[in-house]
C-alpha cells in the first residue's frame, strides 16, 4: 500500500529512500534479523545474544522505532509483569526476501565466515519457495496464524540452525585434529 508523501516529513517519495528512513541503520536490521532468524523475542535476548553487541540504550530506541513503524509489535509478557514480547508484523515478515538478498550479496562481495554465512547460502539456494515456507513459519510464530502449508518435518529456522551447528562442529573438530 503506497502512501502519499506530498505533505509528509519524508525527504522524498522514492521507495528506496522511504525504506531507508525506516530501516536505514544497521541496528534496526540486526534487531529484525535476530527476531527473524534467532527467534529472539525479549529485550534481554536481543541484548545478550547478538554477535554485534548492541548497547541497551540503542536497542531500546530501535525497538521503539520499529514498533512505531509497525515492523514489529510489542505486548506484555503474561509470564512476567516487567517483560515484553516483541513480534514481527506482516510488514516485518515481508522483509525476509530482502534479508535473503542482502545475505547473497554479502556472500558474493564481502569476507564472510562460513559459519555465519551458511544460513544465507541456504536461503539463496532455496530461493522464493524456501522464503515463502519460512515466512509462513514466521506468521505462525509471530502472528499466531495457522500455517498455510503445514510442515512435514523440520522447520526452516531449525534447518538453518542445524546447518550452522554442523559447520561449527566441523571447524571445531578440524581445529582439534
Amino acid at each position: 500500500m503506497a502512501a502519499d508523501t506530498e505533505n509528509s516529513a519524508h525527504r522524498s517519495g522514492c521507495p528506496i529512500n522511504l525504506t531507508l528512513e525506516v530501516l536505514g541503520d544497521k541496528w534496526s536490521l540486526i534487531v529484525v534479523r535476530d527476531m527473524m532468524f534467532g527467534n529472539r523475542r525479549h529485550f534481554r535476548e536481543l541484548l545478550s545474544n547478538s554477535e554485534e553487541g548492541i548497547a541497551s540504550n540503542i536497542l531500546a530506541d530501535r525497538l521503539r522505532r520499529l514498533v512505531a513503524e509497525e515492523v514489529i509489535s510489542r505486548r506484555d509478557d503474561p509470564s512476567h509483569k516487567q517483560k515484553a514480547i516483541y513480534s514481527l508484523t506482516e510488514k516485518g515478515i515481508a522483509l525476509l526476501p530482502v534479508f535473503a538478498m542482502i545475505g547473497a550479496w554479502g556472500r558474493k562481495w564481502l569476507p564472510v565466515t562460513e559459519e555465519l554465512s551458511i544460513r544465507a547460502a541456504l536461503l539463496e539456494e532455496g530461493g522464493p519457495e524456501l522464503w515463502r515456507e519460512f515466512m509462513d513459519e514466521l506468521r505462525a510464530e509471530h502472528l499466531g496464524t495457522p500455517p498455510a502449508h503445514p510442515q512435514n518435518g523440520t522447520g526452516v529456522r531449525e534447518r538453518l540452525q542445524s546447518a550452522y551447528e554442523q559447520v561449527v562442529a566441523r571447524r571445531e573438530k578440524t581445529a582439534h585434529s
